[in-house]
């Protein structure tokens, strides 16, 4: 049983990997702003500013998943706090797992990364400054720092949440299609992939994207 710390564990994605990782008989800490709604039986919910929170709950934690989204107070924000918290993890021996955004991936092998061609607009700020936070880990991640930085698939989020189905793909930077030219995960399987590699570690200082 680890102890594991999920950064933005309200949204989301971090909501998914909270849920998926109690069931399994972790000790979850949930960091975010507010509490929810509707609270899951055994995990520790702790509220406030990430800066402030970070100092008492990653020292002693196993893992630390990074779960937040460039938007609101947070927006400009990331790479600052996600520089911290990757310090922070490193000095606590914990592993570090950053999740990032599809556009981080390569659509193939040395082709420039998908947030390097043309992107919505409404999009292009949150892209990039999940870019941002990828290559904070590549060039600057403290020496000895277990991370993994984890993208979704291209079809990823509330609106299309899908089933539990524990089957998936996990490659490397360069993103995963099924046979119709499709890319897809849901919310809990992705989750599912970010607690399978907490509890059986397959990547070290690697980015990682996951899809059916």
């Amino acid at each position: 049983m680890a102890t594991i710390v999920v950064f933005g564990g309200t949204g989301y994605t971090g909501s998914n990997v909270v849920q998926e990782a109690v069931s399994r008989g972790h000790q979850v800490v949930s960091v975010s702003r507010s509490t929810p709604k509707d609270p899951v039986e055994g995990v520790r919910y702790e509220t406030g500013p990430v800066e402030e929170v970070a100092g008492r709950v990653v020292p002693g934690s196993d893992a630390v998943v990074a779960a937040l989204s460039p938007r609101g107070d947070m927006a400009g924000r990331l790479v600052e706090v996600y520089r911290g918290l990757a310090r922070q993890a490193a000095d606590a021996g914990a592993r570090y797992l950053q999740v990032g955004g599809f556009s981080s991936l390569r659509p193939a092998p040395g082709a420039p990364r998908f947030v390097e061609g043309d992107s919505p607009d409404e999009y292009r700020d949150e892209a990039l400054e999940g870019e941002a936070t990828r290559v904070l880990l590549a060039e600057e991640a403290p020496e000895g720092l277990d991370w993994v930085f984890v993208s979704p698939a291209g079809s990823y989020g509330a609106w299309a949440a899908g089933e539990r189905t524990g089957t998936f793909r996990v490659g490397d930077e360069v993103a995963l299609f099924d046979a119709d030219g499709g890319s897809n995960i849901s919310g809990a399987d992705f989750a599912v992939a970010i607690v399978d590699e907490i509890e059986r570690p397959a990547h070290h200082r690697a980015h990682i994207g996951v899809a059916y």
